[in-house]
């Protein structure tokens, strides 16, 4: 139990130190990239949480990314509260929002949970277009009156992301080792055997969900926060979706490690395909899934299965 405990820490505290005292070495266009790939980390464990250890492949996180932030803007506007005092009640919102869905979905299996999901997020943005008390299609600014300072608001932002990188990775590490993770991992492997050994599947399935919800709608809240303008089509965008699903498979779905390395391999091909090679468009997207049928067909476990064995990758989950 003490190794179990302690092993997030012989990492998260370093980590911790270096993101504290990057904004001496880095730019602030090098702040907003590593933010993107810290919150993309987080995003992808919490989609990895769903699907690879809850069971519930999901189409449709998107939701719970643009909750999160029009939650955040639009709280900062009506109040003139510091956005960031505002961030929990956004985690808060995503929480709530699969809490409230979760009874219609949790009635739907496999292909149909992840299609219906995905009609919700789509139900949600034509509302939030159409909803001029949110800005409609023209979107939100945010409100920056109540901040003093703003080279230090992004460093605050920057800061913020690398808290949420961290403590999802640290986070699930812990979850995955505790009796509520190993219910998780019954749960997706044989959902009849789990019950009759006395699991609750309905509850451990809305834990997930909701622990899912809460922080993929705060790791929404700090990425538009830190470009200060929202639009329903880029909150609720399915390439949100569309990056989890492909950094976790790519990585290794069902793994702690898996995620992180998809998300580098992500932002690595992004930067190579359409900063260095002018790739963009659909081309860039027919690159992209070429990579990931390539993977898939020569990885199925993904990247991380390739050199672990399977006790040694049960270990690392």
């Amino acid at each position: 139990m003490k190794t179990s405990t302690w092993s997030p820490l012989a990492w998260t505290l370093p980590c911790a130190v270096v993101a504290w005292l990057a904004p001496q070495w880095l730019d602030a266009g090098l702040m907003r990239l590593a933010s993107e790939v810290l919150l993309a980390i987080c995003l992808a464990q919490m989609w990895n949480l769903l699907a690879g250890y809850g069971g519930l492949m999901s189409l449709g996180h998107q939701l719970f990314i643009g909750v999160g932030a029009y939650a955040l803007f639009d709280l900062a506007q009506r109040t003139g509260v510091s956005p960031f005092w505002l961030l929990p009640l956004t985690g808060l919102a995503g929480a709530l929002c699969a809490a409230l869905i979760a009874p219609a979905l949790f009635r739907l299996r496999d292909a149909y949970f992840a299609i219906g999901i995905w009609v919700v997020a789509e139900v949600v943005a034509l509302l939030v277009s159409k909803t001029a008390a949110l800005g409609g299609n023209a979107g939100l600014t945010l409100d920056m009156s109540a901040l003093d300072d703003i080279e230090l608001f992004g460093q605050m932002s920057f800061w913020l992301a690398c808290a949420l990188g961290i403590v999802s990775v640290a986070g699930l590490q812990l979850l995955m080792r505790s009796r509520l993770g190993l219910a998780m991992t019954a749960v997706r492997d044989n959902e009849v055997a789990a019950r009759s050994v006395g699991i609750d599947v309905q509850r451990v399935r809305l834990i997930a969900f909701v622990i899912s919800g809460g922080m993929s709608a705060l790791a929404g809240a700090v990425y538009f926060m830190g470009g200060m303008f929202l639009v329903p089509s880029s909150a609720f965008d399915v390439n949100w979706v569309v990056m989890m699903l492909f950094a976790t498979l790519i990585g290794g779905i069902g793994t702690i490690g898996g995620p992180v390395i998809g998300v580098l391999i992500w932002f690595g091909l992004r930067e190579v395909l359409a900063t260095s090679l002018g790739i963009s468009g659909g081309w860039y997207l027919i690159a992209m899934g070429a990579v990931a049928v390539v993977v898939s067909l020569y990885a199925p476990r993904g990247l991380l299965g390739l050199r672990l064995p399977a006790s040694a990758r049960r270990a690392t989950s």
